[in-house]
């Protein structure tokens, strides 16, 4: 009998629900304060995950939850940028 591999849990910043790491969508502050959607999850830097849903991003705009994650303020820019990544 084989035994199902464990799969990695994150909670999303706009819901606060926890989810299987591979049905989120990361999002990364690198060293140099830059700001991105971190499509392979491999990215250095720090990092908050989100649902691919707008929902949840604006929720967490609204609540300014990546600005607690990422300790830093985020621009209207940014979310903008990944309102237009997280809609591909």
């Amino acid at each position: 009998m084989q035994k199902k591999k464990a799969q990695p849990m994150r909670k999303c910043t706009g819901c606060n629900e926890m989810k299987e790491k591979r049905e989120l969508v990361r999002i990364v502050r690198d060293p140099e304060g830059n700001i991105s959607v971190d499509l392979t999850g491999k990215k250095s830097g720090r990092g908050a995950y989100i649902c691919r849903d707008k929902k949840c991003l604006n929720a967490a705009k609204r609540a300014k939850r990546l600005d607690r994650a990422f300790e830093c303020t985020v621009p209207d820019e940014v979310y903008e940028r990944l309102e237009g990544e997280l809609s591909e």
